[in-house]
């Protein structure tokens, strides 16, 4: 298997576990959570509470369930058009992961959207009563956080050209 298909496997591969592993949680706070008191975690500091969030995050805008359908989708593209482009490679691996857990969030909180009208939520730090939040949404935080890391401090602007759409020119003759 040559490097380029190898790492679109590895991607895809990625992609599939971690939406599971979000679907599969939220599955499990629907079964054990709604309808329940919370579970207390560690009292006062953690606890698993279920909720039905139908904005965006920390219950913002409220019901437009068309609006987070178009932005993921956009974001969706973008990464999937990024990662078609990317060169082959380990030196690239940080930001193909990143670019997955990003995907990953993205796409597991939409099928929440298109299956249920809104996103469950369940993870709760009760000790600074942060909103309540889910696995996809911490990959979402975590990909935004490591994509600004590497693209300020790990990759030089010439490898980062792959990006820009004067490159796909070059690429194509044009």
């Amino acid at each position: 298997m040559n490097t380029k298909l190898r790492q679109f496997f590895i991607f895809f591969i990625g992609l599939g576990v971690s939406i599971g592993l979000d679907q599969f949680t939220k599955h499990l706070a629907v079964v054990h959570l709604k309808g329940q008191k919370p579970f207390v975690l560690i009292k006062g500091v953690f606890e698993f509470y279920y909720s039905e969030n139908r904005g965006a995050a920390f219950g913002m805008l409220q019901g437009r369930q068309g609006f987070f359908f178009l932005i993921a989708a956009a974001v969706i593209l973008a990464v999937l058009w990024a990662v078609y482009r990317m060169p082959a490679g380990k030196r690239y691996l940080p930001l193909m992961c990143s670019l997955f857990l990003l995907v990953s969030g993205a796409v597991g909180n939409m099928i929440d959207r298109l299956t249920q009208k809104y996103v469950v939520d369940f993870l709760y730090f009760k000790l600074i009563d942060f909103p309540i939040f889910n696995v996809a949404d911490c990959y979402v935080v975590i990909a935004t956080f490591s994509l600004i890391l590497l693209f300020f401090f790990f990759y030089s602007d010439e490898e980062l050209e792959f990006l820009s759409f004067k490159g796909a020119k070059k690429e194509s003759g044009r």
